[in-house]
C-alpha cells in the first residue's frame, strides 16, 4: 500500500473531522499530502478549521495509527475507497457530507446500475418478513442491488433474501470490520462478503455505540437509488434513514399497514406527510424510477405529449427541464404563476405523464422532452 494511502488513512483519524472538513482542507491544501506539510499558521485560517484541528494535524500520532490500519486492511483483505479514487461511489460523491474514505471487505462493486436500499425495524413482524422477502424477489429482474444495515429484522431479511435469490447486497456498519455487530448476524456477515460487501467508514477498534448509526444510516441512504422502508416506529434508524435520503433527493417508498400496528406507524407516517411513496409492490417503485426489466430504462413519451401541451404547460415543463426535481416554492418564484395556478398545472401535467411528483413537494420531469 503506497503512501498516499497512508496519508489518506491519516486524515480520517484527526479527531473533529469529517468528510466535509476533511475536502475543505484538502481543497486548500491542494492535496492529501500536501494539508499535512502545510504549517501550523496556515491551517488555522482554513474556514472551519481552528487551533485544535490545525494541531491534531501536526502531531505525528496519526502515522502510527494510519501504519497499524494499513496492516490491519492486508491482513483482512479489505480495500479502501476514497473520495478521489475512480472505484468510489458516484452516489456518496454527491453528498456534501459523504464520508472521506470507506473501508470495503468483498469483492462488490458499489457503483452498480441500480441501487435499492431496504430497511426497517428490528421487530419485525410476519407480514413486514413476507413483505419484504417478496420485494426483494420481484425486484430480480431489475438486477438491482439490496443495500441495508445488517441488523435485526428487516436489514437481515432483506440481505439474506438478496443472497437466495443471487442479487448482489452490501451491509453497511456502524463501527469496524474486526467484528461484527450484532454477533448472532456473524454467519450471514460472512456469506455477505462471498457474494457482495460489508462496508464501513469507521477504522478498525470502533465499537458499535449508539452514535455511529446515525452515521451509518447517511451512508446506506447516500449509496442508493431508492429506498424501500419496510416496517418502522415513528421513532428510529428507518425513518432517520428515510429522511436523510429525501435530503439526498433519493426517491422513498413506504410499505402501508393497519394504523393500529405499532411498526406500521412510521410508515404510514411518511406517506401522510408526503415524504415517501406508497409502495404495494415492485410494479410502483418500476413507475416511479422508470425501470424496464434487465436493466433497461423505459424511453419517456413527452415528445409526443409536448405538443398537446398549453403554453402555461410548457412554460412550467421548460423550466423543470432547466431545473430537474425543483420544489413548488422554487417553482413559483421561477415561472411567475401563483400557487394555487402552479397547483393546478403540476396536476395537469401529472396526468399527461410529464411530471412525477417526489417526495418533499418536489417535482421532476417524468422523461426527456
Amino acid at each position: 500500500m503506497n503512501n498516499e494511502r497512508m496519508y489518506q488513512i491519516a486524515l480520517t483519524q484527526i479527531p473533529g473531522v469529517g468528510g466535509v472538513t476533511a475536502k475543505r482542507l484538502i481543497s486548500y491544501c491542494g492535496g492529501v499530502k500536501q494539508v499535512f506539510e502545510e504549517k501550523f499558521r496556515s491551517l488555522v485560517r482554513i474556514p472551519g478549521v481552528g487551533e485544535r484541528i490545525a494541531k491534531a494535524v501536526c502531531r505525528h500520532q496519526l502515522f502510527d495509527k494510519a501504519e497499524k490500519e494499513i496492516d490491519f486492511m492486508q491482513k483482512h483483505g479489505i480495500r479502501p475507497l476514497f473520495y478521489l479514487d475512480k472505484e468510489y461511489p458516484y452516489r456518496l460523491k454527491q453528498c456534501d457530507d459523504g464520508p472521506l474514505l470507506l473501508f470495503v471487505r468483498g469483492a462488490a462493486c458499489l457503483n452498480h446500475s441500480r441501487v435499492v436500499a431496504i430497511v426497517g425495524t428490528r421487530n419485525m413482524t410476519g407480514y413486514g418478513r413476507e413483505q419484504c422477502e417478496q420485494l426483494v424477489r420481484d425486484l430480480l429482474p431489475y438486477q438491482v442491488m439490496v443495500i441495508s444495515g445488517l441488523a435485526y429484522g428487516v436489514d437481515a431479511c432483506a440481505h439474506q433474501a438478496a443472497l437466495r435469490h443471487k442479487l448482489p447486497t452490501a451491509a453497511v456498519l456502524g463501527h469496524g470490520l474486526d467484528r461484527i455487530y450484532p454477533p448472532l448476524n456473524h454467519h450471514l456477515a460472512q456469506k455477505i462478503v462471498s457474494e457482495g460487501a460489508l462496508v464501513t467508514d469507521f477504522p478498525s477498534g470502533t465499537r458499535p455505540d449508539r452514535e455511529n448509526f446515525p452515521k451509518r444510516n447517511r451512508i446506506i441512504a447516500g449509496l442508493c437509488d431508492a429506498i424501500i422502508v419496510v416496517e418502522a416506529a415513528v421513532t428510529g434508524g428507518a425513518l432517520i434513514t428515510a429522511n436523510i435520503a429525501n435530503t439526498y433527493n433519493r426517491d422513498v417508498f413506504a410499505l402501508p399497514g393497519k394504523v393500529t400496528d405499532k411498526y406500521s406507524q412510521g410508515c404510514n407516517k411518511l406517506i401522510r406527510i408526503n415524504k415517501a411513496h406508497l409502495i404495494e409492490t415492485v410494479a410502483d417503485v418500476q413507475y416511479i424510477m422508470n425501470w424496464e426489466p434487465n436493466g433497461q430504462t423505459k424511453e419517456g413519451k413527452q415528445t409526443s405529449l409536448f405538443v398537446s401541451l398549453s403554453t402555461e404547460e410548457k412554460q412550467l415543463a421548460a423550466f423543470l427541464k432547466d431545473h430537474p426535481e425543483a420544489g413548488i416554492d422554487r417553482i413559483v418564484a421561477g415561472t411567475g404563476f401563483n400557487l394555487s395556478k402552479t397547483s393546478s398545472i403540476l396536476l395537469n401535467l401529472e396526468f399527461k405523464n410529464v411530471v412525477k411528483p417526489l417526495p418533499g413537494k418536489k417535482f421532476r420531469l417524468s422523461g426527456k422532452l
